[in-house]
């Protein structure tokens, strides 16, 4: 949203109330936080102590990078805008990484119910009426 936001023509310091206000309903922490942010910097405290600040605060990891990623594109000058871009798609190759490898691990754990449920009554099913049908022709053939 902070990358769109700047896209838009927003510098970082609008961006981040910016985004601090909308998230305010659905992560009101976050948004507490972010709004933080813009009062220190308000109050006279460097940005990148500010946002040195926010990451001691939050501790998650991949905020802790976001705040090393925006610490490095203030020293050296690079284009925020396309290190935004490059951190949420990074972010994003994790998330889906995350969701393969869990995807993986369930594919596993469905082992022994499968063993124990479905694979019974699969075999019940296919091979129940020929053991029926032959019951019946060795009653016939003792009769």
């Amino acid at each position: 949203m902070m990358s769109i936001c700047m896209d838009a023509g927003l510098s970082l310091d609008q961006a981040i109330v910016r985004v601090g206000q909308e998230l305010r309903l659905t992560h009101p922490d976050i948004s507490q936080e972010l709004l933080q942010i813009n009062f220190e910097q308000r109050a006279g405290v460097l940005r990148i102590e500010s946002w040195k600040a926010f990451a001691d605060r939050i501790r998650v990891d991949s905020l802790t990078q976001f705040v090393a990623m925006l610490v490095q594109t203030e020293r050296f000058g690079t284009p925020l805008g396309a290190a935004l871009t490059s951190f949420s798609d990074s972010l994003r190759t994790d998330r889906r990484q995350k969701a393969e490898e869990l995807g993986a691990k369930a594919a596993i754990k469905l082992i022994f119910p499968m063993v124990l449920f479905i694979f019974p009554t699969v075999f019940i099913v296919l091979i129940g009426p020929a053991i029926v049908g032959l019951l019946r022709h060795v009653v016939t053939l003792l009769d």
